[in-house]
């Protein structure tokens, strides 16, 4: 009997402590989200000419904050780390283009849906491309930790993938000539064809689907449950529709799923 108490009163304890520990009374106590943000991907996250970060995904962040009652607090992460700064806690989530992929399910939990891409090839003006199926034996650039590399490869076996970091490094690459095109999601691709003053162009249409998710430490339910249902807010009362036209020109093709409530 006294071992059965001794091992009721550490289970107690471990659930107290667990509950402690929620995530979601731990951001709200504290008083700011820490959200991880790319600097170097617009429209969703960049540097803008003042210095300032913004971008959709930052003002979409900023939305969930005032939602949760608290300040944003931006760090920066690139395609590699951003999983491992959720799991780490370095960040709380990260809103940073992130394809919601299976194997991407196994170390940390998403959001719901809340953009939906496909991935695209961005190539100089006078790349004479149709499509992926024309670069085999060519230089195209990917990002690591990006999904990119990986279906570039399945859709074109020969292609010669060059890896990079960050973006502005591949962009650099394709000006010098280093490499023949940078793949990755099409919105990205679309808004650096349209800065470049007719240095590059978009090849064909994309070749895969890309639903971004909101990347978040594993089983915290009642901070995702929390985020999710900020989202859907945005969604209902007009937000996210006016952020999208904001950063993207056009009203949303497809929206988040908004459950019944």
């Amino acid at each position: 009997m006294k071992k059965l108490f001794a091992f009721l009163v550490v289970l107690g304890m471990f659930l107290t402590s667990a509950n402690a520990d929620d995530l979601l009374k731990t951001v709200q106590n504290r008083g700011v989200l820490k959200a991880g943000v790319k600097y170097d991907f617009p429209p969703f996250g960049f540097v803008n000419a003042k210095g300032q970060v913004v971008g959709f995904d930052i003002d979409l962040i900023k939305y969930i904050a005032k939602k949760l009652g608290v300040k944003p607090e931006f760090t920066q992460v690139t395609s590699k780390t951003r999983i491992a700064m959720v799991q780490s806690g370095t960040v709380d989530i990260a809103a940073a283009s992130m394809t919601h992929k299976v194997k991407r399910d196994l170390p940390i939990d998403f959001t719901i849906s809340y953009y939906f891409d496909g991935q695209s090839i961005l190539a100089r003006k006078d790349c004479k491309a149709k499509s992926y199926k024309d670069f085999s034996g060519k230089r195209v650039g990917v990002i690591q930790g990006a999904t990119s590399g990986d279906n570039f490869k399945k859709v074109c076996p020969k292609v010669k993938l060059v890896y990079f970091q960050e973006y502005p490094q591949a962009i650099m690459a394709l000006k010098r000539g280093k490499i023949d095109a940078v793949s990755t999601d099409y919105t990205w691709c679309a808004t650096q064809a349209k800065n470049s003053h007719g240095q590059f162009k978009v090849i064909g249409k994309p070749f895969t689907f890309e639903p971004y998710g909101m990347g978040v430490r594993e089983n915290e339910s009642n901070f995702r449950d929390a985020v999710n249902f900020a989202i859907q807010d945005a969604v209902r009362d007009g937000t996210y529709q006016r952020l999208y036209k904001k950063w993207f020109g056009t009203e949303p093709n497809r929206l988040p799923e908004v459950w019944p409530k």
